[in-house]
């Protein structure tokens, strides 16, 4: 699939579609094709161009002449502009650059764009402000069929290796450190998140057990009988009714007994106020970072 909706392209960009318009018929921004029907669709290239337009209308260059400028034009500038992007702590426009190569499978320039904001924001950071928006604005396209599969698979896919690197730089802890138990329910699996989250408490000195995706609570159950594991943390992000994660999280309570859980994730997010006092919510870096403060002085 190479044809996008202005939908699509407002999704992508993070500029209303309205916007997108004004853009086209002031500053001929983008050239819409046309549809044997006479829809207007975008390609690759002008999804490209969009986000490139994007990334360098916050440097103070005015929209008439990005919007003149040929594509090699605008490629030269955005090169120019990533140390100075970098200083000026600019994440979207490093969202908007790691969104560009992933929707066009442009696997070197996605290596260089993450490598330049680790080298310059390091790994929490990046995560915090860049990969997880960009998680945000590709997981509801995800969700609402707006994106291509594939290049769901692939960008995902180049953040997985990238997180798993991470993780690997960090060596494995004693048996009795603190450990931690790291899984996504049956039918969840989209694991970036849990993948950072294993990441960040290795670099705090915790013992992690990472189940990964898709567990049965069984399997929870014969983990928990054979490992001393102090903490739950579980990623939920499926859409499901109120009344299913509520059940789930019952059966997790029940299951885990008097070991603390934390949960986080949209469907969480989405399902209202957890009602099990065994369950604490979490919805950010810094509310973990909470809890490790308490391990600390508890």
């Amino acid at each position: 699939m190479d044809n996008f909706t202005i939908s699509q392209l407002s999704q992508f960009s993070g500029i209303k579609p309205h916007t997108i318009r004004i853009w086209e018929q002031r500053y001929h921004a983008l050239t819409p094709h046309r549809s044997k029907g006479n829809t207007r669709y975008y390609d690759g290239t002008q999804l490209r161009r969009l986000l490139n337009i994007v990334s360098l209308s916050g440097t103070g260059v005015k929209l008439s002449r990005l919007g003149a400028m040929s594509d090699e034009e605008l490629f030269q500038m955005i090169r120019e502009h990533s140390e100075s992007a970098a200083e000026n702590k600019d994440y979207a426009y490093f969202v908007n650059q790691l969104i560009s190569a992933g929707m066009n499978f442009d696997e070197f320039n996605f290596e260089k764009i993450f490598s330049h904001c680790l080298l310059r924001f390091g790994m929490l950071k990046t995560y915090v402000e860049v990969i997880h928006p960009l998680l945000s604005r590709i997981g509801l396209m995800w969700s609402a069929d707006e994106i291509p599969p594939a290049h769901e698979h692939y960008i995902s896919n180049l953040l997985r290796q990238k997180i798993s690197t991470a993780i690997d730089s960090h060596p494995v802890e004693k048996a009795e450190k603190e450990t931690w138990l790291l899984f996504l329910p049956e039918d969840e699996f989209h694991e970036l998140g849990l993948l950072f989250s294993n990441y960040y408490l290795r670099s705090k000195g915790k013992k992690v057990i990472y189940l990964g995706a898709n567990v049965p609570l069984s399997s929870v159950e014969r983990t928990l009988e054979e490992v001393d594991v102090q903490y739950l943390l579980v990623f939920m992000v499926r859409n499901d009714l109120p009344e299913n994660i509520k059940n789930y999280l019952d059966e997790l309570a029940a299951v885990v007994g008097k070991r603390k859980v934390l949960v986080t994730g949209g469907a969480i997010n989405a399902a209202g106020p957890i009602e099990n006092k065994s369950i604490l919510q979490i919805t950010s870096v810094e509310d973990l970072d909470g809890e490790l403060e308490q391990t600390y002085t508890g």
